[in-house]
């Protein structure tokens, strides 16, 4: 029997020490979901590496290594003509990176961006530009883009993507959405039934991290 106790006694220790696997940051599995109230959204290509993990309310982090595409963070489904306020920190101002609220609406089915902050590559380049509007104390410009056969929210599509692109770059403050749907309906582009509206952080062939926090004003 006593044997049988000091068994007993050392599993019991064993089981209060923490397996090695339970120290490693566990990144939250690609896909979508909600987390602590607010929607989530995460997609990469597979190349490299990329850990994102939900925080507190609106809060995520994630890094990436040596990526070739990923899109993550958090924010609602449906989108909506919101004012969305945010703040945090973004290490991709010198790789290829970009900080913006991002969507999707269906029939039509349209992916946009209105971008807050952009690394070495400005996503507009080799765009037509529309027009521009000033809106939360900066001015952005207005771009379509088309997407030939590339992943979307229906599968592999061909879809047109709508920018509003600051000029004056920064990481936190307010966005009025409602202004950018207004100029982009201006300039002839017609938005869809909302999907899905995040304040995302994307990486593109590039290292880099961001801790963002979004919220509705």
């Amino acid at each position: 029997m006593l044997g049988s106790s000091i068994l007993v006694a050392l599993t019991a220790a064993a089981g209060a020490v923490a397996s090695p696997l339970d120290l490693i940051t566990r990144s939250t599995p690609t896909g979508t979901g909600t987390n602590n109230g607010f929607f989530y959204s995460f997609w990469t290509d597979g190349a490299g590496s990329v850990t994102y993990n939900n925080g507190a309310a609106g809060s995520y982090d994630v890094t990436w290594s040596n990526v070739g595409n990923f899109v993550a963070g958090k924010g609602w489904n449906p989108g909506a003509a919101r004012v969305v306020t945010y703040n945090g920190t973004w290490n991709g101002a010198n790789v290829n990176s970009y900080l913006s609220v991002y969507g999707w609406t269906k029939n039509p089915l349209i992916e946009y961006y209105i971008v807050e902050s952009f690394g070495t590559y400005n996503p507009s380049s080799g765009a037509t530009k529309l027009g521009s509007i000033t809106s939360d104390g900066g001015t952005y410009d207005i771009y379509r883009t088309q997407r030939v056969n590339q992943p979307s929210i229906e599968g592999t599509s061909t879809f047109y993507q709508f920018w509003s692109v600051r000029q004056q770059k920064r990481v936190g403050g307010s966005v009025t959405i409602q202004n950018h749907f207004d100029a982009w309906a201006a300039s002839g582009l017609q938005l869809g039934t909302h999907d899905y509206q995040i304040l995302a952080t994307e990486g593109y062939q590039s290292s880099g991290s961001a801790q963002i926090t979004v919220q509705q004003s």
